[in-house]
């Protein structure tokens, strides 16, 4: 009897612990991520926007490309070039075209090369492609000093540095002396309007060495002496007196119409300057070697810029 009374006694001890275990929470250890050796996961960031391309600024005077008394720069040209391939001093381009700097000029750019207010149908311009010259600077100031006035004459603006990073100065100066004997003032008209009234004569008394060929020599060349006098072959206005275009040395260049114009090159001194009324037959240098192989004077005749040959117009001897 007393195992059968024991019997539920150890059954509801058994059912007592089986309650207990049920109601105990368990404790767990905490739980730690670790990356050890993992690469962080990368960042995005929102893509920076493309830069737009601003538009190519155009040339000076590109609006005048193709007109009557406009000319295109070409690449080698410099402005003393193109003046003188167009009868007209390079002060008077700088004017009309508003340049600061006549030393920088861009390929592509467009030149206004006949006076503002000349009807350009009238005069023909006829550029010459010439045997290759290096530039000398230009003394800007003169042609500074009117650039204001040639602008407000309708003159072309031309600037004076790279517009657009697509073209690049036609030409470079080189480290070497600009034009002697220049003056600052502002050229007036010439001396002789008519061409017909030119009284043409001999710019020195030496023997021709060699003719007028259009393309090996566009002039005439005269011996001589160093120091031998070179003398205006007519009335005019200096237009130019320097050693701005290797190749020519010291040279002079005079103007005596609308159309016509002489020039003197390779000599040893130059006795006048830019802008200064000439006779003919007055000494306006001295004969020299000046970037030649030998003492001689070179001399041209151009008319509306293209070379002629000399001895058509100077009287017998």
């Amino acid at each position: 009897m007393q195992h059968l009374h024991r019997l539920p006694l150890v059954g509801v001890s058994v059912l007592l612990l089986a309650l207990v275990g049920c109601t105990v929470t368990p404790h767990r250890a905490p739980v730690e991520e670790r990356t050890v050796g993992k690469p962080p996961a990368p960042t995005t960031s929102a893509p920076s926007p493309t830069p737009v391309a601003e538009p190519p600024k155009p040339l000076p005077g590109a609006e005048n490309a193709g007109k009557p008394g406009y000319y295109t720069v070409k690449p080698g040209d410099t402005l003393i070039r193109i003046a003188l391939d167009n009868g007209q001093s390079w002060r008077e381009l700088a004017r009309w075209n508003g340049m600061d700097n006549p030393n920088i000029i861009e390929v592509g750019q467009v030149l206004r090369v006949v006076p503002p207010g000349v009807d350009p149908t009238s005069v023909t311009t006829r550029p010459l492609a010439s045997t290759r010259v290096d530039s000398r600077p230009l003394d800007a100031k003169g042609a500074a000093s009117g650039a204001a006035s040639g602008a407000g004459s309708g003159a072309t603006s031309a600037a004076t540095t790279t517009g657009n990073g697509a073209s690049a100065p036609a030409t470079s100066a080189l480290p070497s002396s600009g034009p002697t004997g220049v003056v600052a003032s502002a050229p007036t008209a010439p001396v002789i309007k008519d061409d017909d009234d030119i009284s043409w004569g001999w710019p020195a008394s030496g023997q021709v060495l060699a003719g007028f060929d259009e393309v090996r020599n566009k002039g005439l060349a005269f011996a001589g002496k160093a120091g031998d006098p070179v003398f205006a072959a007519a009335d005019g206005r200096v237009m130019y007196a320097g050693a701005g275009l290797r190749g020519y040395g010291n040279m002079i260049i005079i103007k005596h119409s609308t159309n016509y114009l002489t020039a003197y090159a390779h000599n040893q001194t130059l006795l006048v300057k830019e802008d200064q009324v000439v006779r003919k037959g007055q000494k306006i240098a001295e004969m020299g070697d000046t970037d030649t192989d030998r003492v001689k004077l070179h001399f041209e005749v151009r008319k509306q810029g293209k070379p002629i040959d000399p001895a058509k117009l100077l009287p017998n001897r």
